[in-house]
C-alpha cells in the first residue's frame, strides 16, 4: 500500500515561497514610496523656484541693463598721454590693446577705469557696470526694487 505524503514536507516549501513574495512586495513598495517622495520634493522645489526666481531675475536684469545713448555720450572722454608710470593700467581691458599717445579714451566716473570709446560703448549698451570691477554706473533709485516688481 502506498502511504500518503507527509504534510509537513509539502507545507514547508510553500510557506518559504509565500514569505519571500511578501518580503519582495514590501521592498518594492518601499522603493516606490522613496521614489515618489523624491519626485514630489523635486516638483515642489521647481515650482517654488519658478515662482520666486523670475522676479529676482527681472530685478537683476533691470539693475544691470544698458545705458541710454545720451547717458553714454555724457561720460567723459579724453585723449591719452603716456604718463611714465608703469604701475597704471595702459591698455583697454576689453580689446586688450595698449593705449598710444593721442588715442581717445573714455573714463568711467565712479571707478576711473579707462577704455577705448568704441569698446566701452558696445559694452554699455547692454550693461550698466564697469567690465573690470563691475561697479554700477546707474543709481539704484531709477531701478524698481524687487518688492515693487512682485507687487506689480
Amino acid at each position: 500500500m502506498s502511504t500518503p505524503p507527509r504534510q509537513d514536507q509539502s507545507q514547508e516549501p510553500t510557506m518559504d515561497f509565500n514569505v519571500m513574495v511578501i518580503v519582495a512586495a514590501m521592498i518594492c513598495a518601499l522603493v516606490c514610496a522613496l521614489g515618489l517622495n523624491s519626485m514630489l520634493q523635486c516638483v515642489f522645489q521647481c515650482t517654488r523656484r519658478a515662482v520666486t526666481e523670475p522676479a529676482e531675475w527681472i530685478s537683476s536684469r533691470r539693475r544691470n541693463s544698458g545705458l541710454k545713448k545720451k547717458e553714454m555720450v555724457a561720460l567723459p572722454t579724453s585723449t591719452y598721454a603716456h604718463q611714465g608710470s608703469p604701475s597704471s593700467a595702459s591698455g583697454c581691458a576689453i580689446c586688450l590693446a595698449d593705449f598710444t599717445d593721442g588715442d581717445k579714451i573714455r573714463v568711467l566716473p565712479k571707478c576711473n577705469h579707462r577704455f577705448h570709446p568704441d569698446c566701452i560703448d558696445k559694452w554699455l549698451l547692454s550693461h550698466s557696470s564697469c567690465p573690470t570691477c563691475r561697479h554700477r554706473l546707474k543709481s539704484n533709485e531709477s531701478v524698481p526694487s524687487l518688492e515693487r516688481i512682485v507687487t506689480a
